[in-house]
Formats: structure tokens, sequence, C-alpha cells
């Protein structure tokens, strides 16, 4: 399911995008949840709770704050929203993009630009779900690339991904559904209960640890390291990355 938000002062102007997520859903078949909010301080409220949305249509010039200040804020709180600006004008267009957004449509929207734009950041949406993880971290909720993810440490109930960059995010789950999500990627091997690692990111394997690219070791629990290396190595034959001499 697609989740979008809209938010206008403008009574007619989100009727008139309702009725036409509605032919949309219809016409191509999308299940699209769509939630409506009159004011900025209504939707701000429902996203500092931790609701999500994929996608928000927001009007740019509102009463109190502005489309443009309402989206700086939604940014300390989710960088993963596509944001479509609405408005009359295109005086803020260059400002809109400052805060990463998907879009800057021009009211009113005719049904044509309406379906090619739904079938543009549905189409983004979907592919962001399939190489990319959405966590709930301390500072938000953010996105990481699925190929940048080094590997990942449980401490506690505190999931720990080391990022290729260096960068350590935190955020709440457990190793087991972490590693269900990601059955789908065979470049992940789960050597010990507490460390998930992708193994394009291995640099060697011994008796007792797995040493990364960023010199991190990786524990190997006794009696698994055949087992391990055999993972890696069939990983690797099947990348064609193992020269036999």
């Amino acid at each position: 399911m697609i989740r979008v938000a809209l938010c206008d002062d403008d009574q007619s102007v989100l009727s008139g995008i309702n009725a036409l997520m509605d032919q949309y859903r219809e016409r191509c078949d999308q299940d699209i949840e769509c939630i409506a909010f009159h004011s900025s301080l209504e939707l701000l409220a429902e996203i500092e709770k931790g609701v999500r949305f994929d996608v928000l249509f927001l009007d740019v010039i509102m009463p109190g704050e502005n489309g443009i200040n309402t989206a700086k804020e939604i940014r300390q709180y989710d960088n993963v929203i596509k944001i479509i600006f609405l408005t009359s004008t295109p005086e803020y267009a260059i400002q809109s993009y400052t805060v990463g957004a998907y879009f800057y449509q021009i009211k009113p929207i005719c049904e044509e630009s309406f379906f090619g734009l739904m079938n543009s950041v549905i189409s983004e949406c979907r592919k962001d779900r399939q190489s990319r993880l959405i966590l709930q971290c301390k500072s938000g909720i953010t996105k990481i690339d699925i190929d940048k993810l080094e590997y990942c440490e449980v401490a506690g109930r505190t999931l720990l991904f080391h990022m290729d960059n260096g960068t350590v995010l935190e955020s709440v789950g457990s190793m087991d559904k972490l590693c269900c999500q990601l059955t789908q990627y065979e470049n992940f091997l789960r050597p010990h209960r507490s460390f998930l690692v992708n193994m394009e990111y291995i640099q060697s394997i011994s008796y007792k640890t797995i040493q990364m690219e960023s010199l991190a070791k990786i524990p190997i629990p006794h009696g698994k390291c055949s087992e391990v290396k055999n993972s890696y190595l069939e990983y690797a034959f099947n990348r064609q990355q193992v020269l036999i001499l």
C-alpha cells in the first residue's frame, strides 16, 4: 500500500485531488490510502507522533507557516517522504528543492498531469522499498541504501547499522526480523547471532574472525569457520570474483 497525505487550507483543492485519486485508484488498480489535512499544524502533529507517509502533496502558500518551512520541519523527522509542492505560482520553485522536493506542481492539476505524476512517484517509492531500508532512528525516520550497509550488529534491543562511509545508525529492532527482511539479498551473511555482514565488504576470513574493509572484526563462533568460508566462496563464485591459481 502507498500512503498519501494531502495538506492544503483550501477545501476545494483537497476535494479535487481526492477525486483525482479515486479515479487513479480505479483505473490503475492501485492500493492507495489518502489522508487530508487542512493545516500544516495538523500534519506536523501526526508526523511528530511517528506517522509515516510515502507521498505528501503540500500547498506552498498557507495561513501561518508556509509549505517550505513546513517541509523543513518534516525533514527533521522524515527524509524519506516524497514531497510534491502545490502552488499557483512558480516563484518558490527553487526554494522547494532545498528541502528535497520530488516535484513542484502548478495548480490546478489536470487529470493527465496527475496520473503521470502518480505513476512516476509510485514507481520511485517501490524502487526505494526494493533497494533501501527504512529505519526509525533517534534522529527520526531515515532510509539507507542496502548496498552501502557494511554490517549490522545488535546490542540489547538496539540495531547498529555500520555504513560504508563510517556512519553508524541506531534503530530499535531484532536481528531475526532484519535477517528475514534481507533474505532476498544474496550478499548478506549471518556468521554470528549478533552480526549480519555484507559479503561485498569482507576483506579476509580467518579461523576466529571476519575482517571487513573498514578493519572491523566480526567474531566467528567456534566450529562455524568452515561454514562461513563456504558461504562466502559460494557467493564469490556466483559473482565470478574467485580466481583459482
